[in-house]
C-alpha cells in the first residue's frame, strides 16, 4: 500500500508543482475571469493527467507490478487515479462553464472572446490549426466529459456486474481519446513548450497508446494461452467450484500465490481468479477455486463442464511469500485460502525451511474438502488450523498473540475480506509487527 500512496501523491503533487512553475507569474489583477482561466487550465492538467497514468495502468505491464508490488496493487492505484480524475474533471466542468452559467443568471455579461493571453508563443500552422479547433474540442470535449463520468461511475458501483464494468472500461478508452484531442487544443498554447506541456505530452502519449491497446484487444495478449476443461468438482454448501484446466503449449510457468484472467466465455469475458495448484511442465495442468460470490460466480458451475475451450492469460501478481523470515503465518479467509493451497502443492514437490502455520477462516467447511486441505498440508509441512465461524471465536490480533506467542519474529500472509485483513494488520502493526512483514493481497479488480 505504500508505494500506491507515494506513487499517487507523486503524481498530483508533481503535476501540481510543474503547473504552479508555468504560472509562477500570476495575472497582474486576479478577476474573477483570471482566476477562473488559470483554475480551468489546473484542473485540466491534473484530469488527464490521472486519466493517462491510469490508462498506462490498465495495461498490465510487468514492470509496473514490480514497482507497485503487484497487479492487485496497480489495479487499486488504477482506481484511486480514476476516483482523482473523475473529482478534478468536474471541477474543470464547473470551472469552465461559470461564467455562462453567471451570464444566464444576470450576474455578468458576455465577455468576446478577445485576443490570445499575454505572452502566448506564435508558432505559426500549428497554433492557428488548433486555434481553429477550439470550438470543436469544446463540443466533444463537453460530451465525453458526461460520458467518461458515467462510466467512472458504473465502473465504480460494484452493484453493476462484472462484465459490464469490462464494457465501460473499453468505452472510456474511447471518451479519452476524445478528451486528450481536448486538452491537445485547449491547454495555453505557450505551456507546450513549459515543463508541464512536456510532461503532460508525454503522459498523453502513452494514455493514448494504452487506450490503442486496449480497443484493439492486445493487453495481455502475450500472456495468453489456450487450454480446455479436464474436470469440474462441485463442493455445494461451500458454493465452491474446482475447475481442472489442461492447458496448450505456451504457458511460461507461475508461482504459488499468483493469479490469471480465465475466459470461459467470450460473450461474459475474462474473469481473475487465483492459481490453486503448482505448475508442472510435464503436465500442463492448472487448478483454479471460483467461489459463488456474485451473479456469474453463482451461475459458473452450471455454464461450464469438462471438454470446452477456454484462454488463460498470466500469470501476474506477487503474493509469492517471499521474504527473509524462517516462519510464517498464512491467514485464508473463505475462498482466500486459494493462494495458499498453490503454495502448498508446490512445498509438496520441493520442499522448503521455513516453519508455517496456516489458519483458515471459514463459514462452512465439507468433510471432504477438509480432507483435501488436510492432505495437502501435511504433504506441504505445514500446520493447519481451521477455525469455522459457528462454533470457533473470530480470528483477531490477540487471538493471534495467543496462538504464537513469537508472532513479531514471523512474516504474515493475508488472502481473503479486505477490511478483515486490515482490521488484523493494523492490530498486529499497533503492537509492534514491522509494516513490511503484512503482506495482504487485494484481490479486486474494481
Amino acid at each position: 500500500m505504500k508505494n500506491i500512496k507515494i506513487s499517487l501523491w507523486s503524481i498530483l503533487i508533481g503535476l501540481t508543482l510543474l503547473w504552479a512553475l508555468t504560472n509562477a507569474d500570476l495575472p497582474d489583477s486576479l478577476t474573477f475571469i483570471a482566476v477562473r482561466n488559470l483554475l480551468v487550465q489546473y484542473s485540466g492538467v491534473l484530469s488527464i493527467g490521472a486519466m493517462s497514468v491510469a490508462m498506462i495502468l490498465a495495461t498490465r505491464a510487468k514492470w509496473l507490478e514490480s514497482w507497485l508490488d503487484g497487479l492487485d496493487k496497480s489495479y487499486r492505484l488504477h482506481k484511486w487515479l480514476g476516483i482523482a480524475a473523475l473529482v478534478t474533471s468536474v471541477l474543470h466542468w464547473v470551472a469552465a462553464n461559470g461564467p455562462k452559467w453567471m451570464v444566464g443568471l444576470g450576474l455578468m455579461e458576455r465577455r468576446s472572446r478577445g485576443k490570445p493571453p499575454a505572452g502566448e508563443v506564435e508558432l505559426g500552422a500549428i497554433q492557428t490549426f488548433f486555434n481553429s479547433q477550439r470550438e470543436l474540442a469544446e463540443t466533444i470535449g463537453e460530451w465525453a466529459f458526461y460520458a467518461a463520468v458515467a462510466l467512472i461511475a458504473i465502473a465504480l458501483i460494484k452493484r453493476f456486474p462484472y462484465k459490464f464494468f469490462v464494457t465501460t472500461h473499453t468505452l472510456i478508452a474511447i471518451a479519452y481519446l476524445v478528451l486528450v484531442f481536448h486538452g491537445m487544443v485547449l491547454m495555453r498554447f505557450g505551456a507546450w513548450l513549459q515543463p508541464v506541456g512536456m510532461v503532460t505530452l508525454l503522459l498523453m502519449i502513452g494514455g493514448v497508446v494504452s487506450a490503442v491497446l486496449a480497443l484493439t484487444r492486445q493487453i495481455g495478449r502475450s500472456r495468453r494461452v489456450s487450454g480446455t476443461i479436464e474436470a469440474v468438482r462441485t463442493f455445494p454448501a461451500m458454493g465452491v467450484t474446482e475447475i481442472h484446466i489442461q492447458l496448450d503449449d505456451g504457458w511460461k510457468g507461475h508461482d504459488g500465490g499468483q493469479f490469471a484472467f480465465v475466459n470461459f466465455d467470450h460473450r461474459e469475458g475474462k474473469h481473475p481468479f487465483t492459481l490453486a495448484s503448482a505448475w508442472d511442465p510435464a503436465t500442463r495442468k492448472l487448478m483454479i477455486i471460483s467461489k459463488g460470490l456474485g451473479d456469474y460466480t453463482d451461475l459458473l458451475p452450471k455454464r461450464i463442464k469438462a471438454g470446452d475451450a477456454v484462454t488463460v492469460e498470466g500469470p501476474y501478481g506477487r503474493f509469492t511469500f517471499e521474504d527473509g523470515k524462517r516462519r510464517q503465518v498464512w491467514i485464508g479467509g473463505g475462498i482466500g485460502i486459494t493462494p495458499f493451497i498453490a503454495r502448498m502443492k508446490e512445498l509438496a514437490m520441493t520442499p522448503g525451511t521455513k516453519s508455517i502455520d496456516l489458519i483458515h477462516c471459514v463459514k462452512e467447511l465439507e468433510p471432504e474438502a477438509l480432507e483435501l486441505l488436510e492432505a495437502d498440508a501435511n504433504a506441504a509441512n505445514v500446520n493447519l488450523h481451521v477455525l469455522v465461524d459457528e462454533k470457533d471465536r473470530r480470528l483477531s490480533g490477540d487471538r493471534l498473540r495467543e496462538m504464537f506467542p513469537s508472532w513479531k519474529s514471523a512474516s504474515f500472509w493475508f488472502c481473503g475480506p479486505a477490511a478483515f485483513g486490515q482490521s488484523v494488520r493494523a492490530d498486529l502493526i499497533a503492537h509492534g509487527l514491522a509494516t513490511r512483514d503484512f503482506h495482504q493481497e487485494l484481490f479486486n479488480m474494481r
